[in-house]
């Protein structure tokens, strides 16, 4: 479900308490563990950090004016979602969060190629999340964005 919020303050603000403590949380996660250069914002109606126009003013190839997306998290009607392109992009990094993931949660993972779906809110493994979006920095994400642009 995207948002109109303006903030992400706001965007949490607007959740239900159950979610709200859980999203929360799961940002809070995000913020200490995320590697130094990414901006936080609301984009596609969602919490994501974004490679900003300072740093990589060509934007989002498909819509320049937009920052180059790389991390969101989501409040959707039946799981709170992270979308993460470390783990879309880098198989090495996919590979060890799919071993990882057991370790940490005794439920079935529910991924999709960029989309890691939380239908039990209390299962969230949030230790497992810091190790996760701590594992590709800023630079590493255009480098690998850059190079898959040119094989098109």
């Amino acid at each position: 479900m995207q948002s109109a919020a303006t903030s992400p303050q706001q965007y949490l603000d607007e959740l239900p308490d159950d979610r709200k403590t859980a999203m929360t949380k799961l940002r809070e996660v995000i913020v200490e563990n995320l590697p130094p250069g990414f901006s936080e914002r609301i984009t596609y109606g969602m919490l994501g950090w974004v490679v900003p126009h300072e740093t990589y003013p060509a934007g989002y190839h498909c819509t320049p004016e937009l920052p180059l997306p790389f991390l969101s998290i989501a409040s959707q009607k039946n799981f709170i979602a992270l979308y993460t392109m470390s783990i879309y992009a880098d198989k090495s990094i996919h590979d060890w969060f799919v071993a990882q993931y057991p370790n940490y949660v005794k439920t079935k993972l529910d991924m999709g190629k960029g989309c890691v779906r939380f239908k039990n809110i209390n299962t969230i493994p949030y230790e497992l999340i810091g190790q996760l979006v701590s594992k590709m920095t800023l630079q590493e994400w255009i480098d690998i964005y850059e190079s898959n642009l040119k094989t098109k």
